[in-house]
């Protein structure tokens, strides 16, 4: 009886567990579509940006001139890793931290990390590269006046000379169950193709390095909230699918259970049955 005492009580904590892993799923599944029309909103606005560099690009006179476009020789490098705040996500941060264990590996020399998420924090927090800033506490949504922040300072160090070149690991949102880890290149901005499409005549009023000068820091923090809303779309989708598989495994271990259960409790009725039996013959005997 102790048995099948406690094969009842597995299937009541496995229930349990499956009713947290449903509602954890439900969850995800409306954080994803917020995440997901996010995602939708800010990619014609980057692409609209991108545009407009190529045509200033295309009309302007000579060499484009602003600092994010700057080219030296790099000495120094930042690392931008963006994890989640939360684990539950599947092989979702374990992919991101190898990627980026991948390319510490292949680019040896001064590198410092920030680190954004607290799964990221926590791991390269215990390894030997040095963690300049993070930036935690996001709950899966972007928030502007963060990225702002890390806009910030990111290219205030490009700028000031501090680091030569900006690289960020991060997942880009394929669909709400596909995503592709990239290594993208942050800071210096790569100089806009002209092609001749936007090969044009232009008169510039205020003249090109005023328009930016205007213009850069809002590709910039555009660039970072991209990255942002495209990894946290693609967490809560990781999340949606992990919790959806442990709750049908849930409940492929409570038919498993119970088919136990079944089996000791007619095993168990049938050894009370023979020993009824067994004492009524010994009775006549």
């Amino acid at each position: 009886m102790a048995t099948l005492r406690a094969v009842k009580k597995r299937i009541r904590t496995v229930r349990s567990t499956r009713r947290i892993t449903k509602a954890m799923e439900m969850v995800a599944a409306a954080k994803l579509r917020r995440a997901q029309q996010r995602v939708e909103q800010a990619k014609p606005y980057a692409h609209k940006l991108d545009e407009m560099l190529s045509h200033l690009a295309a009309g302007a006179v000579g060499e484009i001139s602003h600092p994010y476009f700057e080219e030296r020789p790099v000495k120094k490098t930042t690392l931008v890793v963006v994890t989640s705040d939360r684990g539950l996500a599947g092989s979702f941060n374990a992919n991101v931290i190898r990627k980026a264990d991948q390319w510490l590996a292949q680019h040896q020399g001064d590198v410092e990390i920030v680190t954004i998420g607290k799964r990221g924090n926590d791991y390269y927090k215990r390894r030997r590269w040095p963690i300049l800033q993070f930036f935690g506490d996001w709950g899966g949504v972007i928030n502007y006046d963060k990225a702002r922040q890390i806009t910030s300072l990111l290219t205030g160090r490009f700028v000031d000379g501090n680091t030569d070149r900006i690289v960020l690991i991060y997942t880009r949102f394929l669909s709400m169950v596909r995503y592709q880890i990239v290594t993208e290149q942050y800071l210096p901005v790569a100089k806009p193709q002209v092609t001749e499409e936007v090969a044009s005549e232009y008169i510039f009023e205020p003249s090109p390095e005023q328009i930016y000068a205007a213009l850069m820091p809002g590709y910039a923090t555009t660039k970072m909230v991209t990255a942002l809303t495209e990894s946290f779309a693609s967490e809560h989708g990781s999340r949606m699918i992990a919790m959806g598989a442990a709750t049908k495994n849930a409940g492929e271990m409570i038919n498993s259970l119970t088919l136990d259960y079944n089996k000791a409790r007619q095993a168990q009725i049938t050894k009370e049955l023979l020993e009824v039996v067994s004492g009524a013959e010994a009775l006549k005997g």
